[in-house]
């Protein structure tokens, strides 16, 4: 009897993904809930697994290849005697050792080209990233030899004009198709504020050990954007809508997703019901999406949906940013690094952490207006936060 392996569904808007790694070969033996084959969609990686006991008879696409969910990717077949091969006497399967670390398909391509041994690889977290295999094949900087106090100067400089070409993952691939699509089909326009960081880093420095001994985690600044951007929502519902066809559909929840930098690309995890969540719940979603975005272990349940983006480009030390909109929500904010900059307050010049805000937003249902006091509501509960703990 055969079965079919398909390509598994994955995920909501996403139908198609690339074979990064066939992880056994075609005639090899596998026991139920054997990992065949890893897959890269434009979200997550993924491992497809054996349903049943068989023989890989017959791999139907090689890596690299793309393929659609329901696609079949080999065949699994009984054995000739209705049974799977024995393992050899003494043999331990590849996959029950537990030696082999965890790794990203892209890992492991990059430490095949570089001649890296994935065990020897270093790694902060229980998955070995791109970033951990290139640091391992770094070499190390040359001796200094005695006496040699400029080397260059004594040979020649060669100038490095090689180039190289590589295959765009399904992730980059996706944004890059996304972010064009992003630009012709929305109206997109963005608004720009800035905001006096000062009642926020005092709050938070006041309340920071008390906070982290009740709580077991520190405060952050992106709990107070989700609490401020929740409460600019429900005043400016048309921002927390989408279009279709020719109908808005608002939404009664408040689904914020946080993009997060990852290997390969930006992801987006989704805070669920983040209205109903207090600033430590906020705070502990979003170390641990940071943290599993790294490790590769974010799965397609954590992206899924998302009715507003907020974008924290600060963290990479932008100043001011125009950040693109993820259809198909009609909104995303954009916060940026906080900066000692000269204000005038009660008629004097004083000097005060600022950040200057972005909101991008689809013109087709959100006016200009309505997008500009969206941003303002925002600016007052930040530089006002005792207002966010008093309407909850």
């Amino acid at each position: 009897m055969s079965t079919n392996i398909v390509v598994p569904e994955l995920g909501e808007s996403v139908v198609e993904a690339r074979v990064a790694k066939w992880l056994k070969k075609q005639g090899d033996a596998v026991t139920a809930g054997e990992p065949l084959v890893e897959l890269e969609t434009e979200k997550i990686d993924l491992e497809v697994s054996a349903d049943r006991a068989g023989v890989l008879a017959n791999i139907r696409h090689p890596e690299g290849a793309d393929v659609k969910v329901g696609e079949v990717l080999a065949v699994l077949e009984e054995s000739a005697n209705g049974r799977v091969p024995a393992v050899a006497k003494g043999q331990v399967p590849k996959a029950a050792t537990g030696a082999e670390k965890k790794a990203t398909p892209t890992a492991k391509n990059v430490a095949k080209a570089h001649d890296v041994t994935l065990e020897a690889v270093e790694t902060s977290s229980n998955r070995v990233t791109k970033q951990d295999v290139l640091k391992a094949a770094a070499p190390a900087p040359p001796a200094a030899t005695p006496g040699a106090a400029n080397p260059q100067a004594r040979r020649p400089h060669a100038v490095d004009r090689s180039e190289t070409r590589e295959r765009m993952s399904k992730r980059r691939a996706t944004i890059a198709r996304r972010l064009v699509e992003a630009q012709q089909t929305a109206a997109m326009l963005t608004t720009f504020n800035e905001v006096d960081m000062s009642a926020v880093l005092q709050l938070r420095e006041r309340r920071k050990e008390a906070f982290t001994r009740k709580f077991g985690v520190g405060i952050g600044i992106a709990s107070f954007f989700v609490k401020a951007a929740i409460g600019a929502l429900k005043a400016f519902p048309q921002i927390n809508a989408e279009i279709q066809g020719d109908e808005i559909v608002y939404k009664h929840y408040y689904d914020i997703g946080m993009a997060v930098g990852a290997e390969g690309g930006l992801v987006v995890p989704v805070i669920r019901d983040a209205d109903r969540l207090g600033f430590a719940d906020i705070e502990l979603k979003i170390r641990d999406f940071a943290k599993r975005a790294q490790d590769g272990s974010l799965t397609l349940e954590d992206l899924k949906g998302g009715t507003f983006t907020i974008t924290n480009g600060g963290v990479f030390g932008s100043l001011m940013s125009t950040p693109i909109l993820n259809p198909p929500q009609v909104g995303i904010l954009g916060l940026h690094k906080i900066a000692d900059r000269a204000v005038p307050v009660n008629g004097q010049v004083v000097i005060r952490p600022m950040m200057y805000l972005a909101l991008s937003y689809d013109h087709r249902i959100v006016d200009g207006r309505e997008a500009v006091q969206f941003l303002v509501t925002i600016k007052e509960s930040v530089e006002d936060p005792g207002w966010m703990l008093l309407e909850g």
